[in-house]
């Protein structure tokens, strides 16, 4: 039994006349008649009851019209989601991001904007710090990732990446600190005897090597009083007394009483969040999300630097 003999037996119930059924489906009675019986044959059993001037389903056919219809309902179904897959509208993308991205305001407006553009794509998201979605690129776990990596990072050619996104790194102070009121900036050799609490080197953040690299740059190796994983987690130990840190200025809007943010003078202390994806997937469904992400009102444009302080995205 075919898909095809489902539709002729569908026709014909629907219709209960063989002419009309045979008109609508554009051929002739007797094929329509032979296939219906040979439907019946490979069944065992009779579906419809046929008189001269009349035709009636029986039990079983009435139970096989509604499995008939059931069945080619999901092919109609699965014949639009694959014609929707092809236009990018549909399936599935899995993505990452480091800390610091869900902060960072166009971020979510983003993400919310595109799943409604697309209701027909399932959004897989998950956090992973900078070498970890690196990782997952090369095995193919994830299928774009929002990384914030060292400054020295060049990727491979099997990454291609985006610059979206450009913030200053910023002295992070108990609100009660000696160098809180300092609102034109501290210097890095200010800092060089307080307790410093840092991400780990080895989960693979970029901030690690850029605070350590500005340290150096000022003379000195900073004293790590305690390592965190979560940059909510490095704030909340700033604001009870434990020590202070270097992070993006996007940490701001995590709101956490008790601390105070101060630019770094004297030295070039920018960090950037890339976009990043396999240089060889281009699906249709990528090529939706990246052109997307190339004119997302706060993402910085290829060939543009990224403003500090982006004017508030208006609504996709």
């Amino acid at each position: 039994m075919d898909i095809r003999q489902l539709r002729y037996f569908v026709a014909v119930a629907e219709e209960l006349n063989f002419s009309q059924a045979a008109r609508r489906l554009h051929m002739s009675q007797p094929p329509l008649s032979q296939q219906i019986k040979a439907v019946e044959d490979e069944l065992g059993t009779k579906l419809l009851e046929r008189t001269k001037r009349s035709v009636r389903l029986t039990e079983p056919g009435r139970l096989f019209l509604l499995q008939a219809r059931s069945i080619l309902a999901q092919l109609d179904d699965a014949g639009d989601e694959v014609r929707r897959a092809a236009r990018g509208e549909a399936g599935e993308i899995r993505m990452a991001f480091t800390g610091s991205v869900p902060m960072f305001e166009p971020f979510p407006r983003f993400i919310q904007a595109f799943r409604e553009r697309f209701p027909g794509v399932r959004v897989e998201m998950g956090h992973l710090s900078t070498g970890a979605q690196l990782q997952a690129l090369a095995d193919r776990r994830i299928d774009v990732g929002f990384l914030r990596p060292s400054h020295q990072f060049a990727p491979g050619p099997e990454i291609a990446v985006r610059n979206i996104w450009e913030d200053e790194l910023t002295a992070v102070l108990p609100s009660g600190h000696r160098l809180a009121r300092a609102r034109a900036g501290v210097r890095m050799a200010d800092l060089a005897d307080e307790p410093f609490i840092l991400f780990p080197r080895g989960i693979g953040c970029g901030l690690y090597d850029h605070v350590m690299g500005l340290c150096s740059q000022a003379g000195f190796a900073p004293r790590v009083a305690q390592e965190a994983r979560e940059g909510v987690t490095i704030l909340a130990l700033i604001a009870a007394g434990t020590g202070i840190s270097i992070l993006p200025d996007t940490y701001r809007n995590a709101s956490i009483p008790g601390v105070v943010h101060r630019p770094i003078a004297g030295t070039a202390s920018r960090s950037r969040l890339l976009l990043a994806w396999r240089s060889g997937d281009r699906t249709p469904l990528l090529e939706r999300f990246l052109a997307m992400a190339h004119d997302w009102p706060g993402f910085a444009s290829p060939g543009r630097a990224a403003s500090a302080r982006p004017k508030k995205p208006v609504a996709a």
